[in-house]
């Protein structure tokens, strides 16, 4: 049988006999009997941390809370499609879509952007506010004192906690201005992309047409033409207006290249149609035998040639001016687009200068801290006696003595 060895006493109030509990161990009444042998130290830790804790609450600097509360816009059509339909044939070749879609995912992520960070720390002076020297540092200041949040009603929450409460509320108010200055110049930027590229299209488009109707001119006082043969004139009005159509289209093709990624389906879909456009020019230019260099011979060969370079003028003519109005159209949409705004931020509620504070809470402050350094205490107390109690043991004691060796704690003999 097991040998027991002798339990050691806990000392208690007079008149009460000694509890015997095995060496090393401590049940809970021990427990309740350790913590009563050490209810003053217990308290004047309690206290002192309860005290300690009050006096770094006062010290701690009021703060203020500011929200504002914006509408994300919702999707905003080009009208460059809608101007694209006034021109019959080319209204099905209008396919792509240059609406922005915007959600509320996409404007918290612009909010919590460098670039608004950025003018909020110039326009505030943060980096003098904060007592940083560098714009890093002041980056995450004013994110730690920002809430930005996305909220299941389609909501987008801006709070902002600054010791000045109308600072708070400028500070929030802010990055609602910011947003709709930043979302402006995105949406704008494509839209100049597409005004410069076909503003640039339009001067030599001009210069071209003043070209091809001052030719024109020439041949009619050359020759003294006013008003060439039906035939000769059909032919000519055919070849014009398919080759104007194919110059629209790669002329809209390029300038999708300018925002769209070469696997854009609408940039596929458009060559696609560019390709068609061609090779039904190259059969008409076939059919009616006209050659590489620009010459009519089957159909108007017993034609004067006379009225043959007339027709042959006009048809530059009729080409350039189908270019041209093409190009002025898809100018005045890209201004159009240009001008007016991308979406509306909607403000649902701006902020105000809260009355009251946001923090410190010095009562929860307090609170909890008292009742951590109570448990901390008395946890501490009880381990303090339990290794004290350990270390009675003769086996216990041993071990602990190998280990102090082990560490170079002690020496050898000791």
């Amino acid at each position: 049988m097991r040998e027991r060895t002798r339990m050691p006493e806990i000392e208690g109030p007079p008149g009460i006999e000694p509890e015997v509990v095995p060496r090393g161990e401590i049940d809970f009444l021990d427990l309740l009997l350790v913590l009563a042998r050490k209810k003053t130290r217990i308290l004047q830790v309690t206290v002192g941390a309860a005290l300690l804790a009050v006096v770094v609450a006062w010290l701690l600097p009021k703060t203020y809370t500011a929200t504002a509360t914006i509408l994300p816009p919702e999707e905003r059509q080009s009208s460059l499609s809608s101007l694209l339909g006034q021109f019959g044939a080319l209204a099905e070749l209008s396919g792509a879509s240059l609406g922005v879609e915007n959600s509320a995912d996409l404007f918290v992520a612009m909010l919590k952007s460098r670039t608004i960070a950025d003018r909020l720390i110039d326009r505030f002076d943060l980096r003098r506010v904060y007592r940083v020297k560098t714009y890093q540092a002041a980056r995450r200041k004013l994110a730690g004192a920002s809430r930005i949040d996305a909220g299941d009603d389609g909501l987008i929450t801006i709070a902002v906690t600054d010791r000045d409460p109308k600072r708070a509320a400028e500070l929030a108010n802010a990055y609602v201005d910011e947003l709709h200055s930043l979302n402006d110049r995105l949406a704008i930027s494509e839209a100049s992309q597409r005004r410069l590229f076909y503003q640039q299209k339009l001067d030599a488009e001009r210069e071209a047409l003043s070209q091809a109707e001052l030719a024109l001119q020439q041949v009619q006082q050359k020759s003294g033409l006013v008003q060439p043969d039906a035939q000769g004139k059909a032919i000519i009005d055919a070849v014009a207006t398919t080759r104007a159509q194919v110059a629209m289209q790669e002329v809209r093709i390029q300038a999708m290249r300018s925002y769209a990624t070469p696997n854009n389906p609408d940039l596929k879909r458009a060559e696609k149609e560019l390709a068609g456009l061609q090779a039904q020019l190259a059969k008409l230019e076939h059919n009616t035998g006209e050659l590489g260099n620009g010459n009519l011979e089957v159909p108007t060969r017993r034609l004067p040639e006379a009225e043959l370079d007339y027709l042959r003028k006009l048809r530059d003519v009729k080409y350039h001016e189908s270019v041209y109005e093409f190009l002025g159209k898809q100018l005045e949409a890209a201004r159009i687009d240009e001008a007016k705004d991308a979406v509306v931020v909607q403000v649902v509620d701006k902020a105000v200068a809260p009355e009251q504070k946001s923090g410190p809470r010095r009562l929860l402050i307090v609170s909890v801290t008292t009742v951590l350094a109570f448990f901390f205490t008395c946890l501490w107390m009880v381990l303090a006696e339990a290794a004290k109690r350990k270390l009675e043991d003769p086996e216990a004691r041993a071990r602990w003595g190998r280990l102090r060796q082990l560490l170079g704690l002690s020496s050898a003999n000791s």
